[in-house]
């Protein structure tokens, strides 16, 4: 049986299962009543900026078992001001090689329980990557469990499945 699934942001169909999921805007954000949300805060697809908090779109990787690839949580991180100018400085640069910066989780990921606010260290990638978050080394969340050990095919269809992707 092949397993094919249809793109939200492209439309196309894909064969195999999804891998990832994303937020589009932080939690914060998303909470301002659409009419008001372009006026009160300033965001694109990557950044967003809102009553003196600041904020960037990453991927919290969480690897797979069964292939060499990984779960991509598409989240937003808040960042202090200088992070987020850094963030822009590189944005079209290779950022690969700067020191990790902290951050807090700006999503909630209730298959998780994973709250807002939940520490993490985010690694500027290159030009054409997001950034990647890495849970910090003292969370024993069950995400941060995740992202250490990863996970096989059964729990990879247990998470599309709770996300309504199967």
């Amino acid at each position: 049986m092949s397993e094919a699934f249809v793109c939200s942001v492209c439309g196309q169909t894909h064969e195999g299962l999804p891998t990832q999921w994303a937020w589009k805007l932080p939690d914060a954000v998303w909470a301002i009543p659409e009419g008001d949300r372009e006026s009160a805060a300033d965001f694109t697809e990557d950044v967003c900026a809102y009553d003196g908090r600041f904020f960037i779109r990453c991927v919290l990787p969480i690897p797979f078992t069964h292939p060499t690839d990984f779960f991509g949580w598409g989240v937003w991180a808040e960042v202090g001001r200088s992070a987020f100018l850094r963030y822009l400085d590189l944005y079209e640069a290779d950022g690969s090689t700067e020191p990790p910066l902290p951050g807090t989780l700006a999503n909630v990921i209730s298959l998780y329980g994973a709250p807002l606010g939940q520490p993490v260290l985010i690694q500027f990638g290159t030009a054409s990557e997001r950034p990647m978050l890495r849970l910090t080394n003292d969370d024993m969340s069950p995400l941060a469990r995740e992202q250490r050990a990863g996970v096989g095919a059964d729990r990879h269809h247990e998470i599309l499945k709770a996300l309504g992707a199967l």
